[in-house]
């Protein structure tokens, strides 16, 4: 196999061409055993992931994990799975779509918006592999998860600069680091739960929950934990929430190690018993729904709540396609662009954004 992949000769004469690149986590193809076994064994073997040695690992991945879990996996994947496909990967196809519209809107045209999956398919090294066959030199590439972390956004990178290592003619690239603190990011938060929560809220308390990562993560010099808590903080800013109201969860555990604290489930195993009858759950850190969140919140999370001595228990669906979250994507898309020297010109997008049903 050459170590450069071929590529057409390019004139120095040619335009530059920009895109984008919307990355996400991914999802396997099917929600069956076999579909979900190919996606953990991709997944589980990322070392941004699972930070133990090979040698130690691998046996436990394809002995234990690889032979129990695909089933049960499969099962909570087919209770969320919809006709279009996986939430998350319909979500993300639908955000790469208006972002299009968006940058449209606002003069930015000629610029492809594609979207990818770090895990499964479509891959980000086949997505940018098509991006540069069509011409594309300059591509911005958008993780799309607000907190930086080294399992998530690290390894996003890493896949970019796998693809990289086999370009001959490199693109120009711009990785969106992380905006966790982005205004309108947490504005379209804030406007998200003010949509699905119905006052008075005497009773009832927020639960941010995020998904976790190990503990040890914040001793290694992993920003996430902190990054997690200012995004909770700017938004209890401003929704004008009052501390006793809402608090700060993690979700997602994975073995036997201490994660992040306080873990979700516990967390509203625990609140009943302290008089809160009412929950309103909403995950900050995923921008479109997912197995995490409508599987592990919104169904196994919401049985435990109510078998606890829980009333009523609200999942508050992620951004989606919400208005206010699509406007701050084009945004911070536009801010990056300009901030490469990639396009000119004055500012255009802006919240709050006008209805927008692009083609």
């Amino acid at each position: 196999m050459p170590r450069y992949l071929p590529e057409p000769a390019r004139h120095t004469n040619d335009l530059p061409q920009t895109a984008v690149l919307l990355v996400n986590l991914g999802s396997p193809a099917a929600p069956t055993p076999k579909a979900v076994r190919a996606y953990l064994k991709e997944f589980l073997s990322d070392p941004r992931v699972i930070e133990l040695p090979d040698w130690l690992w691998q046996p436990i991945l394809h002995t234990v994990i690889l032979t129990t879990r695909p089933k049960v996996s499969a099962e909570k994947y087919a209770s969320v799975w919809t006709r279009e496909g996986a939430p998350l990967v319909v979500h993300t196809a639908e955000q790469a779509r208006f972002l299009k519209g968006y940058l449209g809107e606002a003069g930015i045209k000629n610029v492809p918006v594609r979207w990818a999956m770090r895990y499964g398919s479509p891959g980000v090294g086949e997505v940018l592999s098509h991006l540069k066959a069509e011409g594309v030199t300059r591509i911005l590439v958008a993780p799309l998860y607000p907190q930086y972390a080294a399992s998530t956004t690290a390894s996003v990178m890493d896949a970019l600069g796998t693809w990289l290592a086999r370009i001959r003619n490199q693109p120009e690239i711009r990785v969106l680091r992380d905006f966790h603190s982005d205004l309108g990011y947490i504005a379209a938060l804030a406007a998200q739960i003010r949509r699905h929560r119905s006052p008075p809220f005497t009773g009832t308390k927020l639960v941010l929950s995020f998904h976790g990562l190990p503990e040890k993560s914040r001793a290694l010099g992993d920003p996430y934990y902190d990054q997690c808590q200012e995004t909770a903080a700017l938004l209890a800013q401003a929704l004008d929430l009052k501390p006793d109201t809402y608090c700060v969860t993690f979700q997602s555990r994975f073995g036997r190690e201490d994660w992040l604290q306080p873990y979700t489930q516990e967390t509203l195993e625990h609140l009943p018993g302290q008089g809160v009858r009412a929950v309103d759950v909403f995950c900050p850190g995923f921008v479109a729904d997912c197995l995490e969140t409508l599987e592990e919140i919104a169904l196994f999370n919401r049985e435990k709540f109510l078998a606890a001595g829980g009333s009523q228990f609200r999942y508050i669906p992620a951004l989606n396609e919400a208005p206010e979250w699509l406007a701050a994507l084009a945004a911070l898309t536009e801010k990056n662009l300009r901030q490469a020297g990639w396009i000119a010109g004055e500012s255009t997008c802006s919240l709050p954004p006008k209805p927008l049903n692009p083609k």
